[in-house]
């Protein structure tokens, strides 16, 4: 006797993750999952990475007028179960999207006063303030292991991390901002060494400041890039690349961003 749950496709789990099956055959693909748990447990990573892309990439979501009529037009002519390259087109469609979202995050973020610096957009920076904000949401939520070296070692801390930069780095002093310096540690940033500073405020608070090579020598003026109310200044200047970011409102984020650059070029010029 043939089985007829043993019909699911590929394209059928796929349509599944998407939302794109009528009841019926919604609860058939589901049967089948119960009875095939390995699956099951596949099509739960496909939806919990659809959910997490479509909560990420909200703010660039278009619904045009069309596109339900092209879907209905769509199912007018029998292509109700995609063809055999859709979850290829699928993977290339999701590619296209994060490229698009990246290049809205560094083309149409508003450049903060810098007077006297390039407004030149730059084209593969844009990674940094996605990396500087990955890296505070790991970190600054530590409690016991924070930072590699602690503010009581900050001498050694500047000489660890510059070395591995192959940066004279001055670890910037907040303290007139009202921030104290937790300490450091050795991160990656883009495929190589980067430093990663910890500061924090009288209730707690944290922000982190993230410095990383920056191999295509371009520079940019001050740019922000928000996440939730996760805020992340950052700026290019010739050899490093560098950002801020915190939970705190932007006008606080944006002085410090102020008062590292100014004292990072005083370093840079000594």
């Amino acid at each position: 006797m043939t089985d007829e749950f043993s019909t699911v496709s590929e394209d059928e789990l796929h349509a599944y993750v998407d939302g794109h099956l009528g009841q019926p055959e919604r609860e058939r693909v589901e049967a089948w999952l119960e009875r095939h748990p390995a699956r099951a447990e596949e099509v739960r990573e496909w939806q919990a990475q659809a959910a997490a892309l479509q909560q990420h990439y909200a703010p660039y979501a278009r619904d045009e007028e069309g596109d339900r009529g092209l879907l209905s037009t769509r199912r007018d002519q029998g292509d109700a179960v995609a063809p055999p390259h859709a979850p290829v087109l699928r993977r290339i469609a999701a590619g296209l999207l994060i490229f698009a979202a990246g290049v809205l995050a560094g083309t149409y973020t508003a450049p903060t006063l810098a007077p006297d610096r390039p407004l030149e957009t730059a084209e593969s920076p844009d990674s940094l303030p996605r990396q500087a904000q990955s890296a505070f949401l790991v970190y600054a939520s530590e409690v016991r292991h924070p930072v590699e070296v602690g503010a009581d070692q900050q001498a050694h801390l500047a000489t660890w991390l510059g070395k591995r930069l192959d940066y004279g780095l001055k670890i910037p002093d907040l303290s007139a901002l009202g921030l104290s310096l937790v300490g450091g540690r050795l991160i990656p940033v883009n495929g190589t060494a980067g430093a990663m500073l910890m500061y924090e405020d009288g209730s707690g608070q944290r922000l982190t400041v993230l410095l990383g090579r920056n191999r295509d020598n371009r520079e940019t003026s001050f740019r922000i890039a928000s996440q939730g109310g996760l805020e992340t200044f950052y700026w290019i200047d010739g050899e490093i690349g560098y950002a801020v970011t915190g939970e705190v409102p932007r006008s606080v984020l944006q002085k410090v961003a102020d008062e590292c650059y100014r004292q990072f070029e005083a370093s840079d010029a000594s």
